[in-house]
Order: structure tokens, then sequence, then C-alpha cells
């Protein structure tokens, strides 16, 4: 059994796997690594380009689109080994990009979760949006970077090359342990796509487990390659999802304040979505509330188990203030700046 599994996944990608896939078998070590792909059902020709120009590769397949959660509980049932990194198709790796994670994997093993450097790979000399240098979440729910809050990106000079404990992983390079990957509950499949990340990794958090950024691993990512952002089923799945996380993980105490608040915060963004023409927008922020409470029973016993498995001591990553009032009201535009 190999330390590593490195597994993208892939929906109709080819293109982005013929970008970016080289680099990934360039710079993990066949001795340290090995490297899946796990189709999520493409139509395009993205197996018969697996099976001819990286025939090395491991091929998982997926009889349909199961999503970025279930795609990827699904291939990790069909690996073997002590650390799996999530990749995105759409990302470049650099030289030495294992090593940094695993030797703080391999150090503590209350650390869960690596997140290395994620630039972007269109403006290399800035921070990319999903994840930056580090995740973390305000008191009702909102999830922002070091290097990036709200469409604020940060350019990189340095001023995040510190390791520091964060409340999230970015999934675009996502590193965790097997067992704990498996222990602790997976990704939401229900979530489908956005935020499920953020979820397991608040879940682990109020379990106890750590989960770090470190600035020795660089990678670049384009983002958005799937699903661009302004597009309606986006914006529900973020909306949707984000109440879901709330619900899930906020303590007994908080939990009420937190989603009233949530409501006024939801229409407001709706209203500024209708006003400005994007009114497909502002209806799927209506669609997403509806549903949230639609699957608020359902959700009943997971929030009753993370409750019951959390560790009684405050979360540091876990923001009490809002990241609203300080981007908006006190324009506070950049992490350091909180």
């Amino acid at each position: 059994m190999k330390k590593i599994a490195v597994i993208i996944l892939n929906w109709n990608g080819s293109k982005l796997l013929n970008m970016f896939l080289p680099s990934v078998v360039k710079y993990s070590p066949a001795d340290l690594a090995n490297i899946y792909v796990a189709d999520n059902g493409s139509t395009d020709d993205s197996i018969s380009l697996l099976q001819e120009k990286f025939p090395f590769v491991n091929i998982i397949t997926l009889d349909k689109n199961y999503g970025f959660a279930e795609g990827y509980n699904l291939a990790i049932k069909q690996v073997d080994a002590e650390y799996i990194v999530l990749l995105n198709s759409d990302v470049e790796v650099t030289q030495g990009w294992l090593d940094a994670p695993l030797e703080i994997l391999e150090r503590d093993k209350a650390i869960a979760c690596v997140q290395p450097k994620i630039l972007s790979w269109k403006n290399q000399a800035f921070f990319e949006y999903a994840g930056a240098a580090g995740g973390f979440i305000d008191r009702y729910g909102y999830p922002f970077c070091r290097g990036r809050i709200f469409d604020v990106v940060e350019e990189n000079l340095g001023q995040y090359d510190t390791e520091i404990d964060t409340m999230w992983a970015s999934g675009a390079c996502f590193f965790i342990r097997t067992d704990v990957y498996c222990k602790e509950g997976e990704l939401d499949a229900r979530f489908f796509a956005h935020q499920e990340e953020v979820d397991l990794c608040w879940r682990l958090r109020c379990r106890g487990y750590r989960v770090v950024y470190t600035p020795r691993s660089v990678v670049y990512h384009i983002g958005g390659a799937t699903l661009q952002a302004g597009h309606p089923r986006k914006t529900f799945l973020n909306f949707r999802n984000s109440l879901l996380m709330i619900y899930k993980n906020t303590a007994q105490k908080d939990l009420r304040k937190v989603l009233n608040f949530r409501f006024w915060l939801d229409y407001i963004a709706a209203a500024k979505f209708l006003f400005s023409g994007h009114w497909k927008d502002a209806r799927a922020v209506y669609k997403a509330r509806r549903e949230f409470h639609k699957l608020k029973r359902v959700y009943l016993p997971a929030r009753k188990e993370n409750l019951a498995k959390t560790v009684p001591n405050p979360i540091p990553e876990l923001m009490q203030k809002s990241i609203i009032i300080a981007f908006y009201l006190k324009g506070k535009k950049k992490y350091f700046e909180l």
C-alpha cells in the first residue's frame, strides 16, 4: 500500500485532464502515490484520452454523475492508502507538492486535513478564490479565506506564508487521513456540490481534529471550470448548503439567533440580485430557503449525532463576528484587516 492516493474527479473534462494531469503525474513520485481519475459518467472522450495518453493512471468508472461529494465517496471506497488527496481536474501542481502536507499529517494524528497554498492559474501573482491561504467561517456560516473575502482576492506577497490552523480546507486540493474520512461520515452526498468540504471540516473541528494550511506546498487552480459564477444552480446550492451546514453543526444555544439573522441576510441578497437584473438568482435564493426547510427533518439525526460528538471547546477559527458587517459596513476587504 502506498502512502497517498491522489483522486481526481472528472465529468466531461477531457480538455482539463489533458492540460493538468501531466503536472500531477510529473510531480507525484510513483513510490509515494497512486493517481486515480474517478470518472462521473462522462459522455465526452475522457476515458479514451486516459487510456491512450495516461495508461499508467488508474481509472475508476462511475455509472453516472454523482456530483462532487458522492463521486468522491464512491471513489474512495475503491482505493487503499493511508492518506487521500481530493484534487480538482483544473489544478496544476508543482514540484514537492505532496511533501509538506505529508510531513504535517505524519507529525500529529490530531491533524485530519491539510491544504496547500492555492494560487490562481490565470493570474499567478494572486490567490485563487477557492481556498487561497486557508479557510475560516464567520458566526453566520459565511466561509472566507486568508487571501480572499467574498469577491476580493489578494495578491500573493508572502503575507500568508505561515503555517496555521484553519477552519476548513478547500476541496480543490484537500489532503485528509483515510481513516478519519471514513470514520467521521465522509462528504455529505446530499449537498451534491458546493461547501461540502467546509461542512466536513466543521464537523471534524467540532470533534477535536485540526485542519492545517501550509505555504510550503503550492498549486494553481483555474476555478469555476465546472459551473461558472453567477449560475442560478450554483446560487441555489451555495445558499441551501450553507443553511444545511449551519443546521448540522451550530451549537443549540446559537442556532435560533444564527438562522434568524440569516433569514434577513438571505433575502437582502435576493433583493440585490433582483434589482441588479439577476432574477433567476433571486429566485434561486428563495428556492434554496424553501428546500432547506423541507430538509430540516431529514437532517435532524445528523445534527443530533454532531452535537453528541462535539468536544466542548470553542473553535478559534470560527469567527464570532459577522464577515458581512466587517466587509460591507466597516470596509475591511482583506483578511489581515479583520
